[in-house]
């Protein structure tokens, strides 16, 4: 008998409501099946724009309700998810114009020509969709990594439906949104089946297995995502999974930033780390900081915004309790320091936020201390305090995959881009998929030039899961040769009926 799906409150542990019951391998079935005879709808770009839009509208139209159930099962605050909701809303709406402009297609046409060695033939190269999606959604943003997310809106927009894997921790807000969903489809004159959402672990197993699913987008843990990774690779035919894994964001601070702007330094280093109560997938969770006074200013600073923080519940209790045991793991390794000690809060399921400190020679040795190269899923940061350049080199080259890496520098370094600057910032490029100046790394904007993933285990593939090319994951590309034009699809004829911007003959048109 399948077991029952609730949803939980995770400020007090308790069941709110029964939202349905696991998916069995039937279930599971269905819905791909479901998506797979869904696909001929989208094979017009007119229709993916028409409900691309309406899904945010119906998004829209819900969003108190949506917000409220969201809350309820995530602690994450109205605020927060309102400005989720409107992220999710512009995402659609984004790809929906990404669709009506074509680029996405990459039309490229070289024409025959007989005077090169060897003859060139015809050429006419575009992508096409892949076929049903599946989307394992994600803990932390139950929005726009979820059901409606990022990854649902790209392949829509690519012309793939979509079977979504609800999160169980926030399983009546997936049902909310996925039926917003379904009903979009249906606003748009498609099959509501374009959209389904299956609950349960075993659900997920089944879901990349199904030899339907033409690929899949996941965004979690390291070991939750590499089964599933290893389950795609290991089918009869193997499939892509774009699976967004863990990052530890490191970030350097150089002693001429620590020098001229400690404070500023500081209060943004501790706002960034407790943004959510730490649980962005961009947290910065290792910095490398000078030892010296400079240095230790900038701790101060950083020591008294994270005591005034307030503390949060973290999103169900299974992340609690992993939090908890990382923190103390951590602060017992030799030489490690708790200027702020995170841990436990006054409410009953709270947490409060801390850094550690350590000095960076012991990261680049191996030993226990590569635990703290390891994310720790919450409010805490590690604190690597360094005594020469030769000592940043040395930590950052034992470092994995990460989605961003971030370099502090000094006015004068970013004026005249000095050998020591260029150096970090060549030291930083191979070891994230995005590389801030001067920033924080929490928040990710939407945007054709965003690259929201890095190397392993950052992720599982070189795409990215932001911005408008994030719908490249699920297209492939097909060359027609010598084809008579009666025989070329519309995107590929010589008069371009669809408008579409393309490359011919090495000239860009449109």
């Amino acid at each position: 008998m399948a077991e029952a799906v609730w949803s939980v409150d995770p400020r007090t542990g308790e069941q709110r409501e029964q939202v349905g019951t696991e998916s069995t391998a039937a279930d599971v079935d269905a819905a791909v099946r479901g998506a797979a005879a869904a696909v001929p709808g989208l094979a017009g770009r007119d229709a993916r724009i028409a409900l691309l839009r309406a899904a945010a509208d119906r998004l829209e139209a819900e969003a108190e309700e949506i917000v409220r159930t969201a809350d309820a099962e995530t602690a994450l605050g109205g605020p927060r998810l309102r400005g989720e909701l409107g992220r999710t809303t512009g995402q659609l709406r984004a790809f929906a114009d990404e669709v009506a402009d074509g680029g996405f297609l990459g039309v490229i046409i070289d024409h025959a020509d007989a005077t090169l060695t060897p003859p060139r033939p015809d050429l006419r190269r575009y992508r096409v969709p892949l076929g049903p999606v599946a989307v394992y959604a994600a803990s932390n943003f139950p929005l726009a990594f979820s059901v409606p997310g990022g990854d649902t809106a790209s392949a829509l927009a690519a012309g793939c439906p979509v079977v979504v894997k609800a999160h169980p921790g926030h399983p009546a807000t997936s049902a909310l949104c996925g039926a917003a969903l379904r009903r979009a489809a249906a606003d748009a004159g498609l099959d509501e089946n374009t959209v389904s959402v299956v609950y349960g672990f075993d659900a997920g197993v089944e879901l990349v297995q199904h030899p339907l699913v033409a690929a899949a987008g996941f965004t979690g843990s390291v070991r939750g995502g590499r089964a599933l990774f290893d389950l795609a690779a290991a089918r009869p035919v193997p499939i892509p999974f774009h699976g967004e894994l863990g990052s530890l964001n490191p970030v350097v601070i150089t002693p001429a930033a620590a020098e001229e702007r400690a404070d500023g330094i500081g209060a943004g280093l501790a706002g960034s780390m407790t943004l959510g109560t730490g649980q962005f997938c961009t947290k910065p969770g290792l910095v490398l900081a000078p030892e010296g006074t400079a240095g230790d200013a900038l701790l101060k600073a950083l020591g008294e915004r994270v005591a005034e923080a307030a503390e949060g519940v973290l999103l169900d209790g299974r992340m609690r309790d992993a939090f908890l045991e990382g923190v103390r793991a951590r602060t017992a390794l030799p030489e490690v320091d708790a200027p702020v000690a995170a841990g436990t809060g006054t409410a009953p399921r709270g947490v409060t936020p801390g850094f550690l400190t350590v000095p960076a020679a012991r990261l680049a040795q191996d030993g226990p201390h590569e635990l703290l190269l390891e994310e720790c899923f919450g409010p805490l940061t590690v604190v690597a305090r360094y005594r020469s350049p030769e000592e940043v080199s040395a930590v950052l080259s034992r470092l994995p995959g990460n989605l961003t890496a971030t370099l502090h520098l000094g006015d004068q370094e970013s004026a005249d881009g000095g050998e020591d600057a260029v150096r970090l910032l060549a030291e930083l490029t191979p070891v994230a998929g995005r590389v801030l100046v001067n920033g924080w790394p929490t928040g990710v904007a939407v945007a054709a030039a965003q690259q929201h993933g890095g190397p392993y285990p950052a992720t599982t593939s070189t795409s990215t899961s932001v911005g408008a090319t994030a719908v490249e994951r699920w297209l492939r590309p097909v060359t027609y040769q010598d084809t008579p034009e009666a025989l070329l699809p519309p995107e590929l004829r010589a008069d371009n009926p669809l408008g579409l911007p393309r490359r011919v003959d090495g000239q860009r048109e449109g």
